[in-house]
């Protein structure tokens, strides 16, 4: 019987709880290494290395003065955006100074322009006309009668109206001539001449008029 037992034991395929290993099984450990046992030691030294540069950095004012990366590209950024902002500013306070500049040019050639025309020339004075309102009176020197009434009529013709007749007393002059009193006379006393065919006009004080015709011819 225990022959067959054995036999039937046999006769199963042999696995790893057939052959147990020798020593202690089950819930025992086997010896941990050197490292995992310095392991806690080594972070406990770090940490206190750590602790020690963070609170001397906060001491000594070296953790502010430390730029992390971040920090560098904000600053930068804002660096360039201030330098974009005062390149603008300065390209339009360039552009401002150049229109300002242009505008000044502009009124100087103006002046300039206005300064090199020629100023167009003053109108001439009017020149001045017969008075033909002017008391005329016309004296006969000849022996012609009616001589005096047909100048008085050519005078009449040309306009004008106070035209008087009379003969010649007193000295005669040597030819015909046309008497004006006053400079402001002249040019009637010319026109008068002019009309008669005169050559000569001469100013005469003590006449008894204005312009005063003495006939010879």
């Amino acid at each position: 019987m225990a022959r067959d037992e054995k036999n039937t034991y046999e006769s199963y395929s042999k696995d790893g709880f057939d052959n147990p290993p020798e020593g202690p099984v089950g819930v025992h450990q086997g010896k941990t290494s050197l490292w995992s046992r310095l392991l806690p030691y080594i972070a406990v030294v770090i940490i206190a290395v750590l602790a020690g540069l963070l609170a001397w950095g906060m001491y000594s004012g070296e953790l502010y003065s430390m730029k992390l990366p971040w920090s560098q590209s904000r600053e930068a950024s804002q660096a360039t955006r201030t330098d974009a902002k005062k390149s603008r500013s300065t390209s339009e306070e360039a552009k401002r100074k150049r229109e300002a500049k242009k505008r000044e040019q502009t009124k100087k050639d103006d002046a300039a322009s206005n300064a090199a025309a020629p100023q167009p020339a003053p109108a001439p004075a009017p020149a001045p006309t017969a008075n033909k309102q002017t008391v005329v009176r016309i004296v006969n020197g000849t022996r012609i009668a009616g001589h005096a009434a047909s100048r008085q009529s050519i005078l009449n013709q040309s306009g004008y109206a106070n035209v008087t007749v009379g003969n010649l007393s007193g000295p005669a002059p040597s030819t015909s001539v046309v008497w004006y009193q006053n400079e402001s006379d002249k040019v009637t006393a010319d026109d008068v001449a002019q009309a008669l065919g005169i050559p000569v006009v001469q100013q005469q004080s003590g006449i008894a008029a204005p312009i005063t015709v003495v006939l010879l011819n």
